[in-house]
């Protein structure tokens, strides 16, 4: 699966995991796992790298949780329009 990640282009990201949209003025919250998302999706990478490098970074149980978790997460993405489906 494909995004076009030109919206999230613009979205300022904090330490802290604030999410803010300068265009529309809005603010969301993440965790550091939707941090790295969010850092990796902005960066080019698809969903099997972030996958990858998520599994490096933290303690994953097991593969089909961080399947799951990002799944749930890009779909949260999805749904707030921060991120679109490329055709």
């Amino acid at each position: 699966m494909a995004f076009d990640i030109s919206k999230l282009q613009r979205y300022a990201f904090s330490a802290s995991g604030l999410i803010f949209d300068p265009e529309s003025g809005s603010i969301f919250t993440t965790n550091q796992m939707g941090l790295s998302i969010l850092a990796d999706l902005k960066a080019g990478l698809n969903l099997e790298q972030i996958k990858e490098r998520l599994a490096a970074e933290y303690e994953v149980p097991a593969a089909a949780v961080l399947d799951r978790d990002v799944g749930d997460f890009v779909s949260q993405l999805l749904a707030l329009d921060i991120v679109q489906e490329k055709e």
